[in-house]
């Protein structure tokens, strides 16, 4: 297999200035993409905003022999979208692939959050991925090509404490990907949603409590943990669902700690009741240990695929 590389493509990478985004970022230009790196420069809260560490990533990458483009707006607003995507068109003429990426934390107990909390994340996470993406998929769709990576969060598919708001943000990330890769398929766009797990400055907004908990956990590891927590570990995935060669669409992937590995929304085979006379709920009880079995699952691809599923099993 020949390497995988980015020549005469053209990618956004949003919150690049550091962490994750900053090695895709980098590895994308490594590869010879050329690359528009966002960010609004701020601290792991989401507030304040600098445009030194667009500048340094864009800086690194052209002392390297790259090609790239700062751009210093939020993602949390519909303007902010449109104006990176414009960056990509006026600096590079194209846009061949969006890693949505940017994001901060705001941690609170599920009664403590508020609308502040909760308005930020969504608008960040959710709210931005969709500014971005919009105003590139109509790019994409009339060049009939495009890859695009949403960052979800393990918060989000299979939660966390005291990550109820950025949790619900990251799981509509996942709503977000299952759409679009339906409607963007026909036309040469592939999207998926990444897991990543990755040290970041974003852990100093955890609880002293949550903090230790995880640093137990690595120590559980050993020596086996290496320094599989750093984010050059994730990067590899996200340039491979980035690139030419990927040719998956509609999939959640996982990249923890050096293993990696889709992860799916399943539905059980259940139980199926009479077809004239909706059943009572003492007849569910009954029949419960049936229904909340895993033991027989299907990954439906779409809405109408789980009714064609139900269907099967009706017989």
């Amino acid at each position: 297999m020949s390497a995988i590389d980015f020549k005469d493509r053209v990618a956004i990478v949003t919150g690049a200035g550091g962490g994750l985004g900053r090695t895709y970022a980098l590895e994308l230009a490594a590869r010879g993409a050329a690359v528009v790196v966002n960010d609004l420069g701020g601290r792991f809260d989401g507030s304040g905003s600098s445009h030194n560490m667009a500048d340094q990533v864009v800086e690194e990458i052209r002392a390297a022999g790259g090609k790239a483009a700062a751009n210093y707006d939020s993602v949390g607003t519909r303007a902010g979208g449109e104006s990176i995507v414009q960056t990509a068109l006026d600096n590079f003429g194209r846009i061949d692939i969006v890693i949505n990426n940017a994001g901060h934390l705001r941690n609170a107990p599920f009664e403590d959050i508020d609308d502040e909390i909760l308005d930020s994340l969504i608008d960040v996470h959710l709210k931005g991925a969709i500014y971005v993406t919009q105003p590139a998929y109509k790019v994409m769709k009339r060049q009939g090509y495009g890859r695009i990576v949403f960052a979800s969060s393990a918060a989000g598919a299979f939660g966390n404490p005291q990550q109820a708001a950025y949790a619900a943000a990251k799981a509509g990330l996942l709503g977000v990907m299952h759409v679009l890769s339906l409607e963007g398929k026909e036309h040469g766009v592939l999207c998926n949603a990444l897991l990543p797990v990755a040290n970041s400055r974003m852990e100093a907004a955890m609880d002293p409590t949550q903090l230790q908990a995880f640093t137990a956990q690595y120590a559980s590891f050993g020596d086996k943990l290496g320094t599989s927590y750093l984010p050059e570990f994730v990067t590899p995935l996200v340039v491979y669902l980035a690139s030419e060669t990927c040719t998956s669409t509609h999939a959640i992937y996982s990249a923890a700690l050096g293993r990696y590995a889709r992860a799916f929304i399943g539905v059980a085979d259940g139980w199926t009741g009479p077809r004239d006379t909706p059943v009572t709920a003492d007849e569910l009880a009954r029949h419960f240990q049936q229904i909340a079995d895993v033991g027989q699952f299907s990954i439906p691809e779409s809405l109408a695929d789980e009714f064609s599923i139900i269907q099967r099993n009706i017989g």
